[in-house]
């Protein structure tokens, strides 16, 4: 049970890469350290505020991760570093249902682990020195009363047109969620190919979403 919470736990605390549209202006998106601090904090708050509607109907969850969590994750870039050399084998047409597949399949993804949150709190390391940077690791330490404090590392980029910073990667204790992602389809990809592996994320996203009985508990 320890690793399936800490797994969720780190999971949830990618998804504070979010926040509703009206409250976008008050991040500068053009930081990566304040963008990533300040959603943080907006969308903890937000998870507490809702804790009812979301033990009364857990799909709310999922609402709460098209409006909170794609305006900043660059979900296009991290699907194909998931695909990684199949990108260049597969037809356009069937790269952009994987992506907006993929999409579907990440809301999923944190709107189940988003359910295991429980008032922990995040710090994070002071801010580097990012001028010349296009990609910048955001590290942060997870405090838990009851648990071991779990190091966790953000990976963000800039844009190159807009200047602005997004998500598209999160690191729990050295693991790299796109590399487990990629671990987990690589064979598929190879013995059965990408349609096989739309299809087993179109199944996760069909499922409805479920909060144990722990989780509601807690």
């Amino acid at each position: 049970m320890k690793i399936k919470l800490f797994a969720n736990i780190t999971a949830v605390l990618f998804l504070t890469l979010g926040m509703s549209a009206t409250q976008a202006q008050e991040i500068d998106k053009e930081d990566p350290y304040a963008m990533v601090q300040g959603v943080a904090s907006v969308t903890f708050e937000r998870i507490k505020n809702e804790k009812a509607n979301i033990e009364a109907d857990p799909e709310v969850l999922r609402t709460i991760m098209k409006e909170e969590l794609l305006p900043y994750v660059d979900y296009k870039f991290s699907a194909f570093k998931v695909l990684g050399k199949y990108v260049r084998k597969t037809e356009k047409e069937k790269l952009q249902e994987f992506v907006m597949v993929f999409r579907e399949y990440l809301v999923t993804t944190y709107a189940v682990a988003m359910g295991y949150y429980d008032d922990q709190t995040v710090e994070f390391e002071p801010a580097s020195d990012f001028e010349d940077d296009r990609n910048v690791t955001v590290r942060a330490l997870v405090k838990d009363d009851d648990r071991p404090d779990i190091k966790i590392a953000f990976k963000v980029r800039k844009d190159r047109k807009t200047n602005q910073w997004k998500a598209y990667d999160m690191v729990a204790e050295g693991i790299s969620m796109l590399s487990s992602k990629q671990s987990e389809f690589e064979s598929i990809l190879r013995q059965q190919g990408i349609d096989v592996v739309i299809d087993l994320m179109k199944d996760k996203i069909s499922k409805p979403i479920v909060i144990e009985k722990e989780q509601a508990d807690t």
